[in-house]
């Protein structure tokens, strides 16, 4: 009961205490202080609606919010809804915008999906990006993958970018199939082999990103068609096969 009135910072001290502390708040992640924490702050709709739907436990929603994009990095062309999980591109003409997450990765393993909820226009990009990659720019480009400091994959045409450079097409087969809007990709960021891969559905499209650099590296998307909407949603540890 004392638990359920705490904030996530204070519950992290107080599974450190002893471990019967730490087996009440992490043996049931659906438990009343998951859930108290959940209602508190994560808004109604992301709740109610499908958003979290491959997010089974309050804990993990709990997480998957404090994961989403940041309202603080993100180019100033775009917000973040009230759900806390969709960026909104306002329509601003010649500027490509984009936004990370307010958590990044140096170590482990993570999956988050993306998906588009609007147009993509010419260039619509999902990937990872250093705290140093820029956010917007001029023009209609695929900003994330323009420099040595993202890796991206544009969903229009089915290309790798990094480095200013495209690096082949993705996924790696005949006749590949466009994303279709709404359709969900998993992204699986494995910094111990230093590898990006992404899923659709339930079929593993392959790696698209090897040798990454040991460095904090954050989900990111950047998009070009105006009031179009990008929802990300972070899941925790890959599922394996």
């Amino acid at each position: 009961l004392v638990f359920s009135y705490l904030e996530l910072r204070e519950l992290r001290s107080c599974a450190l205490v002893c471990k019967l502390w730490h087996r009440v708040l992490h043996g049931d992640e659906n438990s009343e202080v998951w859930r108290s924490l959940a209602a508190r702050c994560l808004a109604e709709e992301a709740l109610r609606t499908d958003i979290l739907c491959n997010v089974p436990t309050y804990k993990g929603k709990v997480r998957a919010f404090h994961h989403a994009f940041s309202t603080n990095d993100c180019s100033r062309n775009v917000y973040i809804k009230k759900n806390g999980f969709t960026l909104h591109r306002n329509p601003i003409a010649q500027s490509t915008d984009g936004a990370r997450t307010k958590i990044g990765f140096s170590e482990g393993r993570h999956a988050w999906e993306v998906w588009w909820e609007g147009p993509l226009g010419t260039v619509a990009v999902i990937g990872i990006a250093t705290k140093r990659a820029a956010m917007q720019c001029q023009g209609y480009v695929a900003l994330l993958g323009s420099d040595d400091q993202s890796w991206g994959w544009n969903l229009v045409d089915n290309n790798l970018l990094h480095n200013g450079e495209v690096n082949g097409s993705f996924p790696q087969c005949n006749n590949a199939p466009k994303y279709q809007i709404g359709e969900r990709i998993r992204v699986i960021l494995d910094m111990e082999d230093k590898t990006l891969a992404f899923e659709r559905g339930y079929e593993f499209l392959g790696v698209a990103f090897r040798g990454l650099p040991k460095v904090c590296l954050y989900p990111a998307v950047s998009a070009v068609y105006g009031n179009t909407e990008v929802t990300l949603v972070y899941l925790g540890k890959p599922l394996d096969g």
